[in-house]
């Protein structure tokens, strides 16, 4: 049995429509009052995704109030960064919305990345509940694709030790820049309840059909190996 559902789309808008729509529905039937812990992601889809989002929940922004947020991974630069993914996210999508401050959980990217990791760490460990082996349990983690076929900052050529770790959040170089990051790990992304990876792009199609196969060595293929189904939204055609 495949261990992921592969849900193609014509293009980009599509794409981010639906996943859009998705959560919305996702967040209409979650219990009142009880904290829904996202992680956003990083990439290129994210601003359109956004602003489907804020198009979409025009005059029911009250369904964000119990929403927190964290990233899957982020740059180690300060938060108003061009590169950086919470000020992506803060311009248009918190603002936009008008989310709650203490609701947003930004990775402190301009300490040092290992000084950010650690209290990115802390800061989940004190929001969200963990599971039986310590790993907190997001209720949605938001993944794009690499062509190389990365996840957050998880990256081809990491070491076994660095694949197995149990950390939640990890400080990585990247093979792409910038090369400073930090990243949730494996063991945490396997823990979510809802991992659903975006996968858009030209560029990308021999990635995905790597990670998708039976025996993929990416790090997509990894974590699709880790969990019992995550769900893949992609506007790349087969090749």
């Amino acid at each position: 049995m495949p261990r992921h559902e592969l849900i193609p789309f014509a293009d980009n808008l599509s794409l981010a429509r639906a996943v859009a729509e998705r959560w919305l529905a996702l967040l209409a039937k979650h219990s009142a009052g009880a904290p829904f812990c996202v992680a956003l992601s990083g990439g290129r889809i994210p601003k359109l995704f956004y602003a489907e989002i804020v198009r979409l929940a025009a005059g029911q922004t009250k369904i964000f109030a119990s929403v927190h947020f964290f990233w899957g991974d982020e740059r180690c630069v300060p938060p108003g960064d061009p590169e950086s993914n919470f000020a992506l996210a803060n311009e248009h999508l918190f603002k936009p919305l008008g989310i709650a401050s203490e609701n947003i959980h930004r990775v402190r990217g301009e300490l040092a990345p290992d000084e950010g990791a650690a209290e990115a760490a802390r800061e989940i460990a004190r929001v969200v509940s963990a599971n039986a082996a310590g790993q907190p349990v997001f209720d949605l983690v938001f993944l794009g694709m690499g062509e190389d076929g990365h996840v957050a900052s998880l990256f081809p050529g990491e070491s076994e030790e660095a694949v197995s770790s149990s950390a939640v959040c990890c400080a990585v170089m990247a093979s792409k820049p910038p090369p400073r990051r930090i990243t949730l790990g494996y063991a945490a992304l396997a823990a979510a309840k809802e991992v659903w990876v975006m996968a858009s792009g030209a560029g990308k199609e021999t990635a995905l059909m790597k990670s998708i196969s039976e025996n993929g060595h990416t790090p997509l293929a990894r974590l699709l190996r880790l969990r019992a189904i995550t769900r893949i939204f992609s506007d790349i055609k087969p090749t």
